[in-house]
């Protein structure tokens, strides 16, 4: 809207795509920070509280916290998308349809552990696992059929890209899509775990994606230019102004959780801004955290299995695992903010050699 704005009145400044992230961001913070309050009072009315896995005791006190606080951060994303956005771009579609589709399995998957009480009830992994990849399917597919989008792989410190995925792009940009979603689904355990290290990922994301997006910087740091991506910067700061505000009352103590409604739909987002910006392999380092805590629940399943019911941790995820040895919640919180603060640092320095 206010792109348009600026065609019709010429008011330049409103061209500029940092200056229509800067505005979506805060469009964002101040509706989530606005209607956070009003969803919470009205969550608790209605008994929609998070199910608290019963198997770590020191969770007991958060039984009455609301949930599916997601839903108001990706609808203030959605809204302040919509204001700043070239409609017509279609990497810029293709996120809101990301935010969009895995936001409602994340409704439909929260709906039914609050409904039934339980944490581990909800979607079936089957038919959740299905409605993902559909939904990954009709975004990968705009990339590959709509737009001139390459099919390339690049990896850090090399400036050439390594080989052309070619039509196996579509199934390797959905594996990235699901993983990365399913990594902060199961980061997503503690007061404001998985909120500060997507912001941080959407900050290095956002770069990436807009130095890719502009000739000139692109050309400078020996990046591929993809005309049009930069677009997609201005839905990564409106969605870290969404969490920026949602993080006031997700923080320790938090009085409500995003749920998989927010975890789902941020964590394909990343997956999505890691597509575009050509940072798939980047991203292990872009979402350390993300990656240790899903390592270690493979880590932990594999070793019961293979050995016979022995544990390598004492719980997985991993946060659960230093809760048991009596680490406290904001310890943990705060350390693993620190370790994602400077992987990212690192990714960041990786775009200069190449």
């Amino acid at each position: 809207m206010l792109y348009y704005i600026y065609e019709l009145f010429n008011i330049n400044i409103l061209q500029y795509i940092s200056v229509r992230a800067g505005l979506g961001f805060f469009i964002s913070f101040c509706l989530t920070i606005t209607l956070i309050p009003k969803y919470i009072k009205w969550a608790k009315a209605k008994n929609a509280s998070q199910p608290i896995n019963k198997w770590v005791e020191s969770h007991a006190a958060k039984q009455s916290t609301p949930t599916m606080g997601g839903a108001v951060f990706i609808l203030s994303t959605l809204i302040a998308s919509l204001i700043t956005i070239k409609l017509e771009n279609l990497y810029a579609i293709g996120g809101l349809i990301v935010l969009i589709g895995y936001a409602a399995v994340g409704i439909k998957d929260d709906l039914g552990k609050v409904l039934s009480g339980d944490n581990l009830q909800g979607l079936s992994a089957k038919g959740k696992m299905a409605l993902l990849i559909a939904i990954s399917l009709i975004v990968t597919s705009i990339l590959m059929y709509a737009t001139n989008f390459p099919t390339t792989l690049y990896v850090p410190f090399i400036k050439a890209p390594i080989l052309d995925l070619g039509n196996y792009a579509i199934a390797f940009w959905i594996l990235v899509l699901i993983a990365s979603s399913n990594a902060v689904n199961l980061t997503d355990g503690l007061d404001g775990l998985a909120t500060v290290p997507t912001i941080i990922a959407l900050s290095t994301l956002g770069i990436i994606v807009y130095l890719i997006g502009h000739a000139i910087f692109a050309n400078y740091l020996l990046l591929p230019n993809i005309k049009g991506v930069g677009e997609v910067t201005i839905i990564a700061a409106s969605l870290a102004g969404g969490l920026l505000g949602f993080l006031w009352y997700n923080s320790y103590p938090a009085e409500i959780f995003m749920g998989d409604t927010g975890s789902l739909s941020i964590g394909a987002f990343l997956g999505y801004m890691a597509i575009l910006g050509k940072s798939e392999i980047l991203l292990i380092v872009i979402g350390i955290i993300f990656v240790i805590e899903t390592l270690s629940v493979v880590i932990q399943v594999g070793s019961y299995k293979l050995r016979k019911g022995k544990r390598v941790f004492l719980m997985a995820p991993i946060h659960h695992h230093y809760e048991l040895k009596g680490w406290k919640e904001t310890k943990i919180i705060v350390r693993f903010w620190m370790i994602s603060f400077l992987a990212n640092i690192v990714a960041l320095i990786t775009l200069k050699i190449r």
